[in-house]
């Protein structure tokens, strides 16, 4: 079989890679010739092979849209997803104005498919592997969809080495300045005004755990973030807010745990209680699934060393 692919849309160099870098890594993934001829890709072989490279380049294409590059780490996940029967249509979460946006990882792969089919998923592991950022687009989508008619995001007000005692305004205004990642995923996948008339009309509601007593949400994409820095106490009261069609998200890196020494982390605690009822889900990521700068993984990793080592 023999395919045509236009990369016409974004930088021919930006697809290829330097010296055709990533042609070069694909290449040795697969037995199908791969020529390129300006803005072309001509593709000639097995037809299976080549339905795989065209699902492959479209990932490749969307993530040049949306972040001006693709890396050579990139692409080996989106290999390694194919060679474990993982990449589908079902990994796109949301087209935004902005791009389309996707699960690119085995580990978002299976917290996409978790959330798809769950009322609540706990998802956990290590910065940068995207565990906040997918549950906003979950959340958008299904707002878009129509299977809930609001959001509502919120997390503990509690940071590593800051006191929020000294910041002026209440308690919302005090939290706000950490809720940045928060707002910058919305500002990515909503367009300005219609963004700004959710969160005017409630419809998208951005608040301090403390805010949550005494609610119960229905119809409603609930996320909690940063929840290893919830108590127990608040813990099971995030959790028993949940209303009739509703769906829940807790997102937490048990690594960052900055509850003074004497609490106890909410997060482990419900994931060790709960983990076998039905209709929850836990996904947990490590290095492998980290999106960010390639030496995130390294850092991660060498961390991870560290404290084995100080274990033993």
């Amino acid at each position: 079989m023999k395919k045509i692919f236009d990369i016409s849309l974004v930088d021919p160099l930006s697809f290829i890679g330097t010296n055709d870098k990533n042609i070069k890594l694909i290449e040795n993934n697969f037995n199908t010739s791969i020529v390129v001829r300006g803005n072309q890709i001509k593709l000639d072989g097995n037809k299976d092979e080549i339905i795989i490279l065209s699902k492959i380049f479209n990932n490749m294409l969307l993530t040049i849209e949306k972040r001006g590059l693709v890396e050579e780490s990139d692409i080996q996940i989106l290999i390694e997803n194919v060679n474990s029967n993982n990449i589908s249509t079902n990994e796109i979460i949301l087209h935004t104005y902005k791009g389309t946006i996707f699960a690119k990882t085995r580990g978002q792969i299976k917290y996409l498919n978790a959330v798809n089919n769950n009322d609540i998923t706990f998802a956990i592991g290590p910065a940068g592997t995207g565990k906040t950022y997918q549950a906003v687009a979950c959340a958008i989508a299904a707002l878009k969809n129509k299977i809930i008619n609001k959001i509502v995001i919120t997390r503990p007000a509690v940071e590593a080495g800051e006191s929020l005692g000294f910041l002026p305004g209440d308690l919302k205004e005090k939290i706000d300045p950490y809720l940045t990642p928060i707002y910058d995923a919305l500002n990515n996948m909503v367009e300005r005004e219609k963004l700004k008339f959710f969160i005017d009309s409630k419809v998208i509601e951005i608040a301090p755990l403390a805010y949550m007593r005494g609610r119960t949400l229905h119809d409603a994409f609930i996320i909690l973030d940063e929840a290893q820095n919830a108590t127990t106490m608040q813990m099971k009261m995030f959790l028993t807010r949940l209303g009739v069609t509703s769906r829940a998200i807790i997102t937490g890196d048990l690594t960052q745990i900055d509850l003074p020494k004497k609490s106890a982390s909410g997060l482990v605690e419900a994931v060790n209680i709960l983990r076998n009822i039905d209709g929850i889900a836990c996904v947990n990521f490590d290095a492998k699934d980290v999106v960010r700068h390639t030496l995130v993984k390294d850092i991660i990793k060498a961390y991870s060393n560290n404290e084995s080592k100080n274990e033993k």
